[in-house]
């Protein structure tokens, strides 16, 4: 796939919790990480399923640290800041990224971004995963969002013809 990808922790993390991260791969083929959120996910903080993923990675994904790391702008941390900084450097086609304050940035940089729910809805379109059990697994999690977002996932996954979960600069 041509498609570059770039991913956050907050996606990894919850798909890998959920076992729903080997839908990234029959999305969008490879996926880059930046050497920071790698170790975000490396982490002592994360669970030991994440951690164990974390350190011995498949081989669709690709850590990258960005040539320039930018400052840490208030309310953004420094995964989310350089996901956005190697997006623009590879022209990523899409970022993997749940914070609101990191996917608002990234949407003011013109990014196309989509999230965990995102790439649960892109995988039920495709009759991957049930959303309803996909929604239930990622509600059993600490994963946060309102019932609105979790009903609009399920109306998307849903949708004829279906509609990609991407949100572009609004």
């Amino acid at each position: 796939m041509s498609l570059v990808v770039v991913a956050d922790t907050s996606p990894i993390n919850y798909l890998l919790e959920t076992g729903y991260v080997e839908l990234l791969p029959r999305l969008y083929g490879q996926v880059i990480l930046p050497t920071a959120v790698h170790s975000e996910l490396s982490d002592r903080g994360s669970s030991d399923a994440v951690r164990q993923w974390a350190s011995a990675l498949p081989a669709w994904i690709t850590v990258q640290k960005p040539t320039a790391s930018p400052q840490l702008l208030s309310g953004l941390h420094r995964g989310e800041m350089d996901a956005i900084a190697l997006a623009e450097e590879l022209h990523a086609g899409l970022v993997l990224m749940d914070d609101a304050a990191g996917v608002r940035y990234a949407l003011e940089r013109g990014l196309t971004i989509t999230g965990t729910l995102g790439v649960l809805v892109e995988a039920a379109q495709n009759g991957w995963v049930q959303i309803d059990a996909a929604l239930s697994k990622l509600k059993g999690t600490d994963f946060r969002a309102t019932p609105g977002l979790y009903e609009r996932a399920r109306q998307l996954a849903f949708a004829k013809p279906p509609i990609p979960p991407r949100r572009t600069q609004e």
